[in-house]
C-alpha cells in the first residue's frame, strides 16, 4: 500500500510540474512570440499548435492527475496520514476547479473560435486574433497559477507524509 501510495504521489508531482511548465511557457513566452508575428501568421501558428497539443503527451498528464492525486490521497488516508492525504485531495479539486474548469469554459472555446473563424482578410485576422489573445492568456495564466499551486500542494503532501 505504501508503496502504491509513493508511486502515485510521484506520478502526481511529474504531472503538476509538467502542466505548470506548459501553461508558464504559453504565458511567458509562447504567445508573447506570437505577438510579434502579426495577427494572420499568430493565429495561423496558434491554429496549429492546438492541433498538436490535443496527444497523449498532453491529455494524458491533464486528464489523469486529479485522478491520480485522488487515488493518492485515498490510500494515504487508509494509511493514516490524514494530513498528507488532505493536500493531495486539495491538488485534485484545485486542478478540476482551476486548470480543467477554465480550459473546458474559456480557452477551448476560443480555440474552436479561431479555427473556425475565416481569417480570408488581414482586418479580419486581425479581429479573430484581438479576439483572441488577450482572454486566452488571462485564463491561461489562471491555469499557470492554479497548477503551480497543484505542485505546491503535491510537495506540501509530501512533506507531510510520515513514512
Amino acid at each position: 500500500m505504501t508503496l502504491l501510495a509513493a508511486g502515485a504521489a510521484l506520478a502526481t508531482l511529474t504531472m503538476a510540474a509538467v502542466l505548470a511548465g506548459t501553461f508558464f511557457a504559453f504565458s511567458v513566452s509562447v504567445l508573447p512570440g506570437l505577438g510579434t508575428l502579426g495577427p494572420e501568421r499568430a493565429g495561423a501558428a496558434m491554429r496549429g499548435m492546438n492541433d498538436k497539443i490535443l496527444s497523449p503527451l498532453f491529455l494524458t498528464p491533464f486528464v489523469a492527475l486529479p485522478l491520480v492525486a485522488a487515488l493518492t490521497a485515498v490510500v494515504l488516508w487508509t494509511l493514516g496520514q490524514r494530513a498528507a492525504a488532505l493536500a493531495f485531495a486539495a491538488a485534485a479539486l484545485v486542478h478540476v476547479l482551476g486548470v480543467i474548469a477554465p480550459t473546458a469554459a474559456v480557452n477551448v472555446p476560443l480555440n474552436e473560435a479561431l479555427a473556425a473563424g475565416p481569417a480570408d482578410t488581414a482586418e479580419r485576422a486581425a479581429e479573430l486574433w484581438a479576439d483572441f489573445a488577450p482572454r486566452w492568456v488571462r485564463f491561461n495564466n489562471l491555469r499557470a497559477v492554479a497548477s503551480t499551486g497543484v505542485a505546491l500542494l503535491v510537495g506540501t503532501g509530501l512533506l507531510l507524509w510520515r513514512r
